[in-house]
């Protein structure tokens, strides 16, 4: 059994061991505990290669186009920031390079290479390395915040300009939804429980 705090009152209780699709709840406030999923790594490893395949088509491919008396300029995701870099606008350069291109590329290619590493028997201890990156880069992930961002300059600039959506639009769209859907059938605990098993004492989480 483990002992987790709520989230919602902090009060510690022990949880026991969960069923495949399970689900174990807070017995003062009903707040969720631990959840076990039915594939704790087939499913996850299928939604990280999609989910990798979509940011690398939303990283090379056309953003969108913006046609304006005449003349028609294009751009992507990557290519957004480095025209911020190009204007002077360094800061917002790095930020939206960071949190849009770096941050979920890296996100993903970490989880890939856990949940690949987690298949093995033993898994490498090296693989509890990664795990705690993978909780560093992740609140950088903020491919929502620019997809929100995206639609509500869509929709101003489409008063003053002709705006036709690429595939890397629909490429973001759909890493959008992965990448949650990612999040919530990844069972960290699955994982960190081959790591230690094949790991030396003191590599344990």
């Amino acid at each position: 059994m483990d002992h987790v705090a709520c989230r919602g009152c902090d009060l510690l209780q022990r949880v026991p061991p969960l069923a495949p699709g399970a689900k174990a709840r807070c017995g003062r406030c009903g707040q969720q505990l631990a959840f076990r999923p039915v594939d704790p790594l087939d499913r996850p490893l299928a939604l990280a290669l999609a989910a990798a395949i979509m940011l690398v088509v939303a990283n090379t491919t056309e953003l969108m186009s913006l046609s304006a008396a005449g003349r028609v300029a294009s751009t992507t995701l990557a290519g957004g920031a480095l025209v911020m870099w190009e204007q002077g606008n360094e800061v917002t350069a790095v930020v939206v390079a960071t949190c849009a291109v770096v941050a979920p590329l890296l996100h993903v290619g970490l989880l890939l290479a856990v949940l690949l590493a987690a298949r093995r028997t033993p898994t490498p201890a090296w693989a509890g390395d990664l795990m705690r990156w993978v909780e560093r880069v992740r609140p950088w992930s903020m491919n929502e915040v620019l997809l929100l961002g995206i639609l509500v300059a869509l929709t101003k600039i489409a008063q003053l300009a002709t705006v036709s959506v690429g595939p890397g639009m629909f490429a973001v769209g759909a890493a959008v939804l992965l990448l949650p859907w990612l999040s919530s059938s990844f069972d960290a605990q699955a994982v960190w429980s081959r790591i230690t098993w094949a790991a030396a004492p003191g590599r344990a989480p």
